[in-house]
């Protein structure tokens, strides 16, 4: 499995014969300084754990140039169904939706998921995070933004995964030290990937806090457009 960061919570996923983007926030992300083709190439699935403008990002665009599937809590499809958006897959919370080559099942997240047009405020959905089982590979887990909770024990518990994409930019998720304690003490993942932090001032602009917390632990910490090998 091939993870690539895209700045913030946008991330790509090479495994078996898929692309995935997940929470692709690229063209205005102000992290992000790779090229956006690049970026998006022969992607097959966009996978969206809530509704927010810097998570649905460039969404639309992508389903669009691509063809891509799009794969997110049904309020979120039909929402961008609505856009233009014809390969939609829906699921919700605690449901698992099983495609080719991978499995992606909607686990709970303790956020809000929505957006506004023209001044109205639009709901999207619950938020959600989301467990990536592969064909043969590892299993990952992107937690989307969240605060820690204490059933991501049975997260661990029910689908073991390898791999933790952590929120850790405080604010609008969890911090450091939260972001630290739900890793310690709810999952045993090979690797960690920290995201959601230095994209705006107002969030955490680096994870050195994080890594603090996180002796003995095996936390990667990709540039922008850097990939991970896992």
């Amino acid at each position: 499995m091939k993870i690539t960061w895209l700045g913030h919570s946008a991330f790509r996923v090479e495994t078996n014969n898929s692309v995935l983007l997940i929470d692709p926030f690229i063209s205005a992300n102000p992290s992000f300084k790779g090229s956006y083709e690049t970026a998006i190439e022969g992607c097959t699935h966009v996978v969206l754990s809530h509704g927010h403008d810097d998570h649905i990002g460039d969404t639309a665009d992508i389903c669009k140039k691509t063809g891509a599937k799009l794969i997110a809590i049904y309020e979120i499809c039909m929402f961008l169904n609505s856009q233009g958006v014809e390969n939609i897959d829906p699921g919700n919370t605690g449901g698992c939706l099983v495609q080719d080559d991978f499995s992606v099942t909607f686990t709970q997240a303790l956020h809000s998921s929505g957006t506004v047009i023209d001044g109205k405020s639009v709901y999207l959905g619950n938020p959600c995070g989301l467990v990536i089982k592969t064909t043969g590979d590892k299993t990952l887990y992107h937690m989307g933004d969240t605060e820690i909770f204490g059933d991501m024990a049975l997260i661990n518990e029910m689908y073991a995964p390898d791999i933790g994409i952590v929120p850790i930019g405080d604010r609008f998720t969890m911090g450091a030290k939260s972001a630290a304690l739900a890793c310690s003490r709810f999952f045993s993942f090979s690797t960690i990937i920290p995201c959601h932090y230095a994209t705006f001032p107002i969030l955490d602009q680096t994870a050195d806090a994080f890594l603090k917390e996180m002796p003995g632990h095996n936390v990667v910490v990709p540039r922008v457009g850097e990939s991970v090998e896992v």
